[in-house]
């Protein structure tokens, strides 16, 4: 099975959902049944979603907006975002086996980007990013065969670098690690890292960090109500 085969069967699967580690109010455990009205099929949430405004996310960190690879094969600002507008960057690549992994990511992104396609006031307010760190193997026709097989229906961008040097800058600056497992002929079988989702603002600012045990989209779209808010 191809990485891009095997990728989008593990997007695909059954994924369940996490509980939220992070600071949000009223984190009761009880399914929210505004939620799961609003998308039937997705799993019950561990939680209470809070009321929109209820609870600050006060800036984490600030990153700059890098060029990068685009799946058209053009450089373009990762980002690019206009005032008031949001991105949510995570950071996957194809060869990922892991299903708590990249495909939990993606298939999160998949959820929040129709979403973001049934709400109006939010579609044109924030953007999705997804940015390869195995530049050597996801190439930008790669990336364009997983947007293709993904199939956005709101605005998604899917980037890549041209090599190491011109990615290492873009990691270090969001704070993601990246470690190279070796087999035991020194051929890399496989990258670790630690799933991380960023919230960013039009400034640049980071609002939030969603990782394995709190990532869900619903969340994801009451954060973001939230900062609109502000």
């Amino acid at each position: 099975m191809g990485r891009l085969a095997l990728v989008l069967a593990l997007l695909f699967a059954p994924l369940g959902a996490g509980a939220h580690g992070g600071s949000h109010p009223n984190a009761e455990a009880a399914t929210s049944v505004e939620a799961k009205a609003a998308d039937p099929g997705t799993p019950d949430l561990a939680y209470e979603l809070p009321v929109a405004g209820s609870y600050d996310l006060p800036p984490i960190l600030r990153v700059e907006d890098h060029a990068l690879l685009g799946s058209d094969g053009e450089r373009a600002a990762m980002l690019g975002l206009a005032s008031g507008q949001f991105a949510i960057v995570s950071f996957v690549y194809l060869g990922c086996r892991d299903p708590a992994g990249c495909p939990l990511a993606l298939a999160t992104l998949v959820r929040l980007d129709r979403t973001l396609a049934a709400r109006s006031d939010l579609a044109s307010r924030v953007r999705l990013v997804s940015v390869s760190f195995d530049p050597r193997h996801d190439r930008p026709d790669d990336l364009a065969r997983l947007r293709e097989g993904l199939s956005p229906r709101a605005d998604w961008r899917f980037f890549t670098a041209e090599g190491e040097s011109d990615l290492l800058p873009v990691l270090a600056d969001f704070g993601q690690n990246v470690d190279v497992i070796p087999d035991e002929t020194g051929e890399t079988v496989a990258l670790g890292h630690v799933l991380k989702v960023f919230l960013v603002d039009s400034s640049g600012r980071v609002r939030n960090v969603y990782s394995t045990g709190f990532l869900d989209h619903r969340l994801l779209i009451r954060d973001v109500e939230t900062l609109l808010l502000e």
